[in-house]
C-alpha cells in the first residue's frame, strides 16, 4: 500500500527552496529517456504526486506517449531525512490534466515561486499515479498493493 509519510510531504515541499528541486525521469514511445528538473512536485493525494507543467516542451510529449515516469528526490543535508543517501525514488504512471477540478488542485499545490513563472495558469497538471517508493539502494519503502 502506499500511503505517503508527511517527511515525505516536509522534504518534497521544501526540495525547490533547499536547491535541490526533483528531476523527473520520462522516456518516448521508443523508451529514449530524458530527465527534467521540476521545481513544482507536490503530494497530491497518499498514493499520488503533481507538478506543474508549464515548460510545456518535450516532457509533456513523452508523458503523452509514454506514461511511465520517475521522480527522484535528493537532499541528504535536510536531518529530517532518513532515507539512503537523503535519496528517494517515485515511480509510477503520469497523465497530462488541461483543465477540471484536478488542474485546479495542482495548480493551488504549486509553490509560489513556479506560479510566477506562470502568472497566466497556461501550464497543465501532472498527475503520477504511484506503484513504487523507493531508496537509492532499490530498497522498497512502499508499493502499490
Amino acid at each position: 500500500m502506499i500511503k505517503m509519510t508527511p517527511i515525505m510531504k516536509e522534504l518534497l515541499d521544501k526540495a525547490l527552496e533547499d536547491g535541490t528541486p526533483c528531476l523527473i525521469g520520462t522516456a518516448s514511445k521508443d523508451g529514449h529517456p530524458q530527465i527534467s528538473p521540476k521545481g513544482s512536485v507536490a503530494i497530491f493525494a497518499d498514493d499520488k504526486l503533481c507538478y506543474w507543467e508549464r515548460a510545456r516542451r518535450s516532457s509533456e510529449k513523452r508523458v503523452g506517449e509514454n506514461p511511465h515516469v520517475v521522480v527522484y528526490y535528493r537532499n541528504a543535508a535536510r536531518k529530517e531525512n532518513p532515507y539512503r543517501a537523503g535519496c528517494i525514488r517515485f515511480h509510477g504512471k503520469a497523465r497530462l490534466v488541461t483543465s477540471g477540478p484536478e488542474w485546479d488542485k495542482a495548480w493551488e499545490l504549486t509553490n509560489h515561486e513556479e506560479q510566477t513563472k506562470d502568472p497566466d495558469k497556461k501550464g497543465a497538471a501532472v498527475i503520477i499515479d504511484l506503484d513504487l517508493i523507493e531508496q537509492i539502494d532499490s530498497t522498497i519503502i512502499m508499493k502499490r498493493d
